[in-house]
């Protein structure tokens, strides 16, 4: 009775257990900090701007700050769930109103999904790399089957990751950053020139997890715990996985890389007993899948509540599973990347009014929640905010309406800007506007 007691509830009417303290949420998060695309990521972030390489020093101190920034956001926006005991989706009620939130829950529906899809891709190509006999199919399938079971017992499966997982991807990290130290070319050159937009780049891959960390926070024993869990656990596991892929990306070549992000796992293959630590960080990427899959299933469950949780993660799992058999998920990665600037603006207009305005106090996430249409105001201008000022680009027709847009206003996007600083800054800044506008209407009627 009490494993029943200790897991998720089966549709959202039930209470969801605090049982994750922060060796918990460390674990999770530093897992999820680790991709294997990441290491390929490093090709970015070496050279954001495609003219500009950056120095060694300066690409590591970039993935310092902007994965403190980064973090730190994803850490605020955690903290209401574990407060409410809600989900990420079913908090943006208290924001927007009940049927309001229906949009941003079916843009996160969307958006999921494809991550989940595009984290099955990734899995199947690392598992050909070491297994080329074995074809991509079957390793879909395999990790479809294992994202979903996790899904079905999602604190069982943070347990897991604590207790045994961790361990031994940090094994493999270390192992690996062992032989690369000695092997890889020389990095020399570079300038601070493309500093910032190496931040940018960072802090996208950040808070790309805004919109499901209170779908985990919800379960935390505190607050403090699930913010120290998310920016600790995070932050360190991310610094490690693109310092690594710093001197992957040179043994393999960039443009190598460049050609196919995926070339960049046979130098971890290469080296003594590479199959099988690579291996281990294979397998430790169902947390990936898990997260979004699960993240997907309690989003659908704002939309229907009464709906056993376990019914989603199955259709979902199947779902994706299928997509990554017949979909190009890796060019299909960039539109997601249009979609997650959409959380971004939305969660700081939700921090500020949640921290500041006193949310915190009466948050209403329930069924008949009112729509709230001020809301929709700041959301839109930091919104519009990232897009003039991000260097991250996306899809090619996307990033040229928003070249057109800053064109037609003569708005000059400098080299300092940060698409996701801007967004959050503008959005909690006309939230801020809003609350005192609306605190002195209240005022004035009394």
């Amino acid at each position: 009775m009490s494993r029943a007691v200790d897991e998720v509830p089966l549709t959202l009417e039930g209470r969801p257990p605090k049982t994750l303290g922060v060796l918990d949420q460390g674990a999770l998060w530093a897992n999820l900090g680790v991709s294997l695309l990441g290491f390929s990521g490093a090709l970015v972030l070496l050279n954001p701007l495609g003219n500009a390489p950056l120095s060694l020093a300066a690409a590591l101190l970039a993935t310092v700050v902007g994965s403190l920034i980064g973090t730190a956001m994803v850490g605020l926006s955690a903290i209401p769930g574990t407060q409410t005991g809600q989900p990420a989706m079913v908090l943006l009620r208290g924001l927007f109103g009940a049927r309001m939130s229906a949009v941003p829950t079916v843009l996160n529906i969307v958006q999921m999904i494809g991550w989940g899809a595009f984290e099955l891709w990734v899995i199947a190509k690392a598992a050909t790399a070491i297994f080329g006999g074995v074809p991509y199919q079957v390793w879909v399938l395999v990790a479809g089957v294992l994202t979903t079971a996790l899904t079905i017992w999602p604190l069982g499966s943070i347990r897991i990751l604590r207790r045994y997982v961790t361990a031994g991807v940090i094994v493999s990290m270390v192992w690996f950053a062992w032989f690369f130290l000695s092997e890889a070319p020389a990095y020399t050159g570079g300038s601070w020139t493309a500093f910032a937009p190496a931040v940018d780049y960072v802090i996208a891959l950040s808070v790309s997890w805004v919109p499901l960390a209170a779908d985990f926070a919800r379960h935390s024993k505190s607050s403090r715990a699930a913010f120290t869990g998310v920016v600790g656990g995070y932050t360190l596991a991310q610094v490690a996985c693109l310092g690594l892929g710093v001197y992957a990306v040179g043994i393999a070549g960039a443009a190598a890389v460049q050609s196919d992000p995926t070339a960049v796992f046979e130098p971890f293959v290469a080296v003594p007993l590479g199959a099988l630590f690579f291996g281990i960080l294979a397998l430790r990427e169902t947390d990936q899948s898990f997260a979004n899959v699960y993240s997907t299933t309690v989003s659908l469950q704002n939309l229907m509540p009464r709906v056993d949780r376990r019914i989603f993660s199955a259709a979902i799992g199947v779902f994706t599973v299928a997509i990554a058999l017949v979909v190009d998920v890796h060019s299909y990665g960039a539109f997601l990347g249009v979609i997650g600037a959409v959380f971004v603006p939305m969660f700081a207009v939700l921090a500020v009014d949640y921290f500041v305005f006193g949310g915190s106090r009466g948050w209403n996430t329930a069924e008949n929640a009112p729509s709230r249409w001020s809301m929709l105001v700041p959301w839109a201008l930091g919104f519009v905010a990232y897009w003039l000022t991000t260097s991250t680009p996306t899809v090619p027709a996307w990033d040229a309406v928003w070249v057109s847009a800053r064109e037609a206003i003569g708005f000059t996007r400098e080299p300092w800007m940060n698409g996701a600083l801007g967004a959050a800054v503008v959005a909690g800044l006309v939230t801020a506007l809003v609350g005192v506008l609306r605190r002195g209407r209240a005022s004035a009627s009394r």
